[in-house]
C-alpha cells in the first residue's frame, strides 16, 4: 500500500537531479574537477573554523590555558598520523577481512588488474570479506601501499562489466589520494573537538574564569561568550562538512570509474543492484563506514547527515555522461 509513494518520491528525486544539469551532457573530467574544488573550499572553510575558535579562545583566556590547547590539538595529530600510517592494517582487521586467493578469485584479481591497467596505477593487494551486501573499500596511504578489499555479496551478484565499475570507483580513490585528503580533514575536525571539549570543561572546574579575569574588564566576557557559542557550535559545523566532504568525493570516484572503465552502465547497474538489495545492514566501525563503496547502514537520513550521496542522484549523474 505504501509502495506507490515511494516509488512516486524516487521519480521525483531522479527528475530533479537531472533537472540540475539541464540535460546536458556531464563529461567525466569536468565532474572529477569540480569535486576536487569543492572538496578543497571545505576544507578551507573547516580550517578557517578551526583558526576562529582557537583565535577568540586565545582572546579569552590566558596563555597557560590556550597552551593547553595547542598541547591537546599536537597530541591529537600525532594519533591520526599514527592512525593513518597504519590506517591498512587497522580497517582490514577492524572488518575481519582476508587476502584473496588468486585461484579461488580469479575474476576478481581480473578485475582489479584490468582497473590497474587502465588508471596506471601499481596493482593493489586484494581482500575479500564477508557480507552478503554488495559494498567494497579502498584503503592504503599512498597508490604503493593501497589495498581493495571487496566483499562476497558484491563477487556473487556483480558481472563482470559491474565489478569493474565497483573496483574503478575504489581504484579512483586511490589515484585522487582520497585517503590522505580525508586523513588531513579528520585531524582538523578532530582538533576542533578537542578544543572545544576542553575549553568547556575547564569553563566547569575553573568556575568559569581565569586567573586576571576581573582585571580585563568586560571585553574579556564578550569573547568568553563568543568562544563558548563557537566551542559547542563548531563541532557541529565542521562534522556536517566532513559528510560534506565525504559525498562530494564519492562523486568524484564514481566519475574517476567512468574513466576508467569507459562504460557507465557498469557502476550504474551495479548502484541499481544496490538499491534494490534487502540483504541486513553491514555491521561494520563507524570510523571505516564512510570508506565503503555504498552507505553500510541503509538508514533513511536527511543528505547532510550522510556520508554517501542517494544513490538516485549517484545514477542520475552517471546516466548524464
Amino acid at each position: 500500500m505504501k509502495k506507490m509513494p515511494i516509488a512516486k518520491q524516487e521519480k521525483k528525486d531522479l527528475k530533479e537531479t537531472k533537472s540540475q544539469g539541464d540535460g546536458k551532457h556531464i563529461d567525466f573530467r569536468d565532474q572529477i574537477a569540480k569535486n576536487k574544488t569543492k572538496s578543497i573550499f571545505l576544507l578551507i572553510i573547516v580550517i578557517a573554523v578551526f583558526i576562529a575558535l582557537g583565535y577568540v579562545i586565545s582572546l579569552a583566556f590566558q596563555l597557560d590555558v590556550f597552551m593547553i590547547l595547542i598541547f591537546a590539538t599536537v597530541i591529537s595529530i600525532i594519533y591520526v598520523w599514527i592512525t593513518y600510517v597504519f590506517s591498512d592494517r587497522i580497517a582490514l582487521w577492524s572488518v575481519g577481512a582476508k587476502e584473496a586467493d588468486p585461484s579461488q578469485y580469479r575474476a576478481l584479481y581480473n578485475s582489479v588488474e584490468n582497473m590497474s591497467l587502465a588508471s596506471g596505477l601499481p596493482m593493489p593487494k586484494v581482500y575479500i570479506m564477508q557480507g552478503d551486501q554488495i559494498n567494497a573499500f579502498a584503503t592504503g596511504k599512498d597508490p604503493k601501499h593501497s589495498v581493495i578489499c571487496v566483499t562476497e555479496g558484491a563477487i556473487a551478484k556483480l558481472n563482470k562489466q559491474e565489478l569493474e565499475g565497483v573496483i574503478g570507483h575504489e581504484m579512483s580513490h586511490v589515484a585522487n589520494y582520497d585517503i590522505r585528503f580525508v586523513t588531513i580533514v579528520a585531524v582538523v575536525v578532530g582538533a576542533i573537538s578537542i578544543f572545544s571539549q576542553i575549553f568547556l570543561r575547564s569553563l566547569w572546574f575553573g568556575g568559569g574564569r581565569s586567573s586576571g579575569d576581573s582585571d580585563r574588564g568586560g571585553g574579556n566576557v564578550i569573547f568568553l561568550v563568543l568562544a563558548i557559542v563557537l566551542a559547542i557550535l563548531a563541532p557541529i559545523i565542521v562534522k556536517l562538512v566532513q559528510l560534506s566532504i565525504s559525498r562530494k568525493r564519492e562523486y568524484a570516484a564514481d566519475a574517476g570509474a567512468v574513466e576508467f572503465t569507459r562504460y557507465p552502465p557498469g557502476l550504474i547497474n551495479a548502484l541499481k543492484k544496490i538499491k534494490q538489495e534487502n540483504e541486513e545492514p553491514m555491521k561494520v566501525p563507524d570510523a571505516v563506514a564512510p570508506m565503503f563503496f555504498s552507505d553500510t547502514t541503509k538508514q533513511r537520513l536527511a543528505e547532510m547527515f550522510q556520508t554517501h550521496p542517494p544513490i538516485n542522484k549517484r545514477i542520475a549523474v552517471l546516466e548524464a555522461m
